[in-house]
């Protein structure tokens, strides 16, 4: 018996669209790591193992990762240099420590009304979530508020150099922290609440 449209239509994932920004920040994570399943990947991402499946198919049509033995996956050469991961090198307390850093530094920006931006949320994530004992520099998604309403559009070139010229003032230094404009999905995904 041939399937009705609204029978194929029922079949269809509801995976919820992925930004390709967060399917590479969970490459990033499996750096250092042989293999990893698709409920790390689920975990990690806050998605259904079915979702992940999906994602994953994907991931492996782009060549960024292949099957590995059983259920089991591993990241390409290419996936890891798409996701610009590293290799695992700092001891995680170090990582937290520089979050910790962070977020006084958060409080003094906040506190100073000459500064031109608010922090009003920030977020991290990596692999030092995993509690492995080596990690890369934490992810830290940062929502900036400007202080004072400029000439330029909130989503314009200007502010968004602006912006990045900010977040580079305000990233600490040693390389433990990569600091970038907040987007959704960095909230939906498993993350470290820094403010």
């Amino acid at each position: 018996m041939p399937r009705t449209a609204s029978a194929k239509a029922a079949t269809v994932s509801t995976l919820r669209s992925m930004p390709a920004a967060e399917a590479l920040s969970f490459l990033r994570e499996t750096r250092g790591v042989s293999t990893w399943t698709a409920r790390d990947m689920a975990h990690s991402l806050r998605i259904t193992p079915a979702d992940a499946t999906q994602v994953i198919s994907i991931l492996q049509l782009q060549g960024y990762v292949k099957p590995a033995e059983g259920n089991e996956w591993m990241t390409t050469l290419a996936g890891e240099s798409v996701s610009e991961s590293k290799i695992p090198r700092y001891k995680p307390e170090r990582v937290e420590k520089a979050l910790e850093d962070l977020g006084r530094r958060i409080g003094e920006v906040n506190r100073d009304a000459h500064a031109p931006y608010r922090i009003t949320e920030a977020v991290a994530f990596g692999d030092f979530l995993s509690g492995r004992a080596r990690a890369q520099a934490a992810e830290v998604g940062v929502r900036l508020a400007r202080r004072k309403s400029g000439d330029a559009g909130p989503d314009s070139a200007e502010e968004r150099n602006a912006q990045q010229a900010f977040l580079k003032l305000l990233r600490p230094r040693g390389g433990l922290l990569h600091l970038a404009r907040f987007e959704q999905w960095m909230r939906e995904r498993a993350h470290h609440r820094i403010l």
